[in-house]
C-alpha cells in the first residue's frame, strides 16, 4: 500500500517498526489511524518505562495515562492535532475493572474536554507483553492535515 504514509515517533516507535515490522500510525485520506498504545515511553521521554530494561510500570493508573500521553504524541507525529480530533476510541484492558474504567473516564475528561468520542472497551486475557495492562488504539478527523500532507 505504497500510496499510504505510515509514522513511527522517536524512540520506541522507530525500534518498534525496526523489531516487530509495524508502524505507530497512519494516515488515510483525511483520518489518521493509531496503532494501539500503551505505556512504552519514548527514548526522549523521563519516568515511567525504563528505556534500558523495557520493564512496564505495573500500576493501572499509570501505564492508562501513559498510554493517552503516547496517542497524543502518534497522532502529531502524524501531523494531526491530537485528542481533539478523535472520534473514535478501542481500549483493551488485563483486567478490566472499575479502576481502569475510572482512569479512561478521568483521561477522557482531561484529554477530550470539549467532546465524547464512540468508546468500545475490552476485557481480555493477554495483551503484547507480559505486564502490559492497557492497550488503547484510536482514529482521528484531520482534513487540514490531509490537505497539507497532498499538498508536501
Amino acid at each position: 500500500m505504497s500510496h499510504l504514509k505510515y509514522y513511527n515517533y522517536p524512540g520506541v516507535g522507530e525500534k518498534n517498526k525496526e523489531s516487530f515490522r509495524y508502524s505507530q500510525a497512519v494516515r488515510v485520506g483525511d483520518t489518521i489511524q493509531c496503532s494501539g498504545q500503551e505505556e512504552l515511553i519514548p527514548a526522549i521521554s523521563t519516568g515511567g518505562w525504563d528505556p534500558s530494561t523495557g520493564a512496564f510500570n505495573t500500576e493501572t493508573n499509570a501505564q492508562i495515562d501513559r498510554a493517552f500521553a503516547n496517542v497524543d504524541l502518534a497522532l502529531k507525529t502524524a501531523g494531526g492535532k491530537g485528542w481533539s480530533q478523535v472520534f473514535r476510541v478501542n481500549s483493551y484492558h488485563v483486567p478490566i475493572n472499575n479502576e481502569a474504567l475510572e482512569a479512561m473516564k478521568r483521561n477522557f475528561a482531561k484529554w477530550m474536554p470539549d467532546h465524547q468520542p464512540l468508546y468500545t472497551c475490552v476485557g481480555v486475557t493477554r495483551l503484547g507483553a507480559d505486564d502490559m495492562r492497557v492497550e488503547i488504539e484510536v482514529q482521528a478527523h484531520d482534513p487540514e492535515g490531509a490537505r497539507k500532507a497532498e499538498e508536501g
